[in-house]
């Protein structure tokens, strides 16, 4: 994999937490890491998209109740999957 050199502006304050939980780890790889994690994370988003408007053009628009009880759904799993993830960086 061809790798290119780029300069990056990052918040600071972000920047301080990652330099302090990679350590002698290549601070480069780390942020190598979340950026492949984030594009993985559009590609399924994009994906979905693409489902949700074939489903639309196969059995017409979803109805409003619908979409509001996904939105929970997401909404719900979210939060848990917040409060699991700060409980495992506190404990």
């Amino acid at each position: 994999m061809a790798k290119e050199k780029v300069t990056l502006t990052l918040d600071a304050d972000q920047l301080g937490e990652l330099r302090d939980l990679a350590g002698a780890r290549s601070l480069s790889a780390a942020v190598d890491k979340a950026v492949a994690a984030h594009l993985q994370r559009w590609r399924h988003l994009a994906a979905v998209d693409e489902w949700l408007v074939e489903l639309e053009r196969q059995h017409g628009p979803i109805p409003a109740e619908t979409l509001e009880w996904a939105a929970q759904v997401v909404d719900q799993w979210a939060a848990g999957k917040s409060k699991a993830s700060k409980g495992r960086r506190t404990g």
